[in-house]
């Protein structure tokens, strides 16, 4: 195992801020992963577990261990005539897992194509997109337990997943790191009915057959127009949640914006859209403190020039503000801050 001391964060987050980090190594065996955890402990500092960097703000530098993920894997674990069973390490790039399932033929993950990060990544917020949820294939996850030193099986129910959320963000689970993912995927076509804009797309390209194929391209090409490659530009996707209130405020919105988007919800909740409000509020394309709200969806910020935590903060105060007063509801930040 080898650590590195004094090594930049920015290196190792896609919206290209952080601070510098007391120590960092790189894990690709869970023994790796084990003993890197004892070298902390032993010089009686802190660790953070990291994949590819996607889903996460730093807000300054890291005193302790980072430990960066690279537990690979990719295995049949057994299949019947309609389904198959697959174990994938935390550590593989998640697009990749999806278009190795697809390519064998495999449903269940194609409306999650093109979502940068880590497998490992994805139960950690309940990863979804187009109407599709992790949840909603994982059938365990196999993560190691820093209080008890042993590696431990969860199952689905155990990680009790609602919307972008699950066991993991909390700050009273954080003793669980999770080594790899086991998905329950069909063989089978998806089937209809799709999420909006996903079903607006196959109508516009004639596209009648579903496939995982099919499904993953036109995935894939929505979010090509939409959202930026962080490999590119600057970015962490998706920087706020979808907003979830009650049917008495969609009303109050209603009253101003007949045709404003939302989703049912239980409970008699309703999911808005972030990028809709802060579209209609006037913010796509805004720049302030080296930030810009992305002009082809404003959900996303994209990081042009700024240096430092503050500059990001500052600017999502602003949004955030601006969101306030104009349709009186509170943006919450989606990347987890660190």
């Amino acid at each position: 195992m080898k650590i590195l001391t004094n090594v930049p964060l920015k290196d190792y987050s896609t919206m290209r801020l952080g601070g510098i980090a007391e120590a960092l190594t790189t894990v690709t065996t869970k023994e790796d992963l084990a003993e890197a955890i004892a070298w902390a402990e032993d010089h009686h500092k802190q660790h953070l577990m990291l994949g590819g960097g996607s889903n996460v703000i730093f807000s300054d530098g890291y005193q302790g261990l980072v430990i960066v993920n690279a537990l690979h894997g990719f295995e049949v674990l057994n299949e019947d005539a309609t389904s198959a069973i697959i174990r994938v390490g935390a550590g593989e790039n998640w697009d990749e897992v999806v278009e190795r399932a697809v390519g064998k033929n495999l449903s269940g993950i194609e409306k999650l194509s093109a979502i940068p990060g880590t497998a490992g990544a994805t139960p950690v917020q309940n990863v979804g997109a187009y109407g599709a949820e992790i949840k909603d294939t994982l059938v365990e996850l196999e993560a190691y337990d820093t209080n008890t030193k042993q590696f431990v099986t969860l199952k689905n129910a155990d990680c009790k997943f609602s919307y972008r959320t699950s066991i993991f963000k909390s700050p009273y689970n954080r003793h669980y790191v999770i080594t790899s993912i086991t998905l329950k995927l069909l063989k089978a076509n998806p089937e209809p009915p799709f999420y909006e804009s996903l079903q607006k797309y196959l109508e516009k390209h004639d596209i009648t057959t579903y496939t995982p194929q099919t499904i993953r391209q036109a995935v894939i090409d929505i979010r090509a127009q939409k959202l930026p490659d962080p490999e590119v530009i600057a970015n962490t996707g998706s920087f706020f949640k979808n907003p979830i209130v009650d049917k008495q405020m969609l009303g109050h919105i209603q009253q101003s914006y007949t045709d404003v988007p939302y989703y049912d919800m239980p409970g008699g909740k309703v999911k808005l859209l972030a990028g809709w409000l802060i579209d209609k509020a006037g913010l796509k394309g805004y720049r302030a403190h080296g930030m810009k709200v992305y002009e082809q969806n404003a959900l996303v910020f994209v990081n042009e020039s700024a240096q430092t935590y503050a500059d990001l903060a500052a600017f999502q105060q602003e949004i955030i503000k601006k969101v306030e007063q104009a349709f009186c509801v509170t943006l919450e930040q989606e990347p987890e801050l660190i």
